[in-house]
């Protein structure tokens, strides 16, 4: 029997990705609540909560007269997790993935210098295992993308700034949609191989420059990696959660 957490976290997901696959427009209303509760075989209480959620996330505004209406894309909530999930389901475009490479540019290199200043032995050594997670998946087969994510966060983690690492958590649902197409390139997780490693070497021999240099490096590898996948594909990529 679904628990009543259940029931919530499925109507903000079946709400959550008819907006973002546009189902409900921009400044249109979604359905009133008798409707929802009819269609869903959920409660007015569930609906009211899971539209909480929505406009907490960005996706919806309400009010007494207009009802709960739909506000644009640049209204949304990039950093929550589930609007990442809910556009991989809807399709990625090439707008979403252009601004997922942008903010990577524009943030990582300034962390990953920081990492080869303020890394401390812990934190080089849990890149270590990611690394060998990565090579391992690409040896033997397994979960390669997960250990890509937990290398690209150990990075942010080593750069010892609060506020980098609260945003590296919100950074992991978009990170991972990078990663599930950039690896989906033949060949493209062992290529990407020694380009991790030259990040990890320059961080542990403590050489900003070329910790920064090595990630650029890497960055422009998965822009190139992502426009190649998605050139042979007629429709935005599609992406399972994770």
């Amino acid at each position: 029997m679904a628990t009543m957490k259940n029931v919530h976290g499925n109507t903000v997901d079946y709400l959550g990705e008819a907006i973002v696959a546009g189902r409900y427009a921009a400044g249109a209303s979604i359905p009133p609540e008798p409707r929802l509760c009819e269609e869903l075989g959920v409660s007015r209480t569930v609906i009211r909560e899971s539209v909480k959620s929505l406009a907490a996330k960005g996706l919806v505004t309400t009010g007494p007269k207009v009802g709960t209406r739909v506000l644009p894309a640049e209204q949304w909530n990039w950093f929550d997790p589930d609007v990442i999930v809910w556009q991989g389901k809807a399709g990625l475009t090439a707008e979403f993935l252009a601004d997922l490479q942008d903010l990577r540019r524009a943030m990582e290199p300034a962390a990953v210098r920081m990492a080869a200043e303020r890394a401390t032995a812990q934190d080089i050594a849990e890149i270590e295992a990611a690394y060998e997670g990565m090579r391992r998946a690409v040896e033997e087969g397994g979960d390669y993308v997960k250990y890509d994510l937990l290398f690209h966060e150990g990075l942010l983690r080593a750069c010892r700034n609060r506020m980098i690492v609260q945003m590296s958590k919100a950074l992991g649902a978009l990170l991972r949609t990078s990663f599930e197409i950039s690896t989906a390139r033949k060949d493209g997780p062992r290529n990407s191989l020694p380009l991790h490693r030259a990040v990890l070497d320059a961080v542990i021999a403590r050489n900003p420059a070329k910790a920064e240099k090595a990630i650029i490096v890497l960055i422009e590898g998965a822009r190139q990696d992502i426009q190649q996948v998605l050139a042979g594909r007629k429709k935005p990529s599609r992406l399972k959660a994770a």
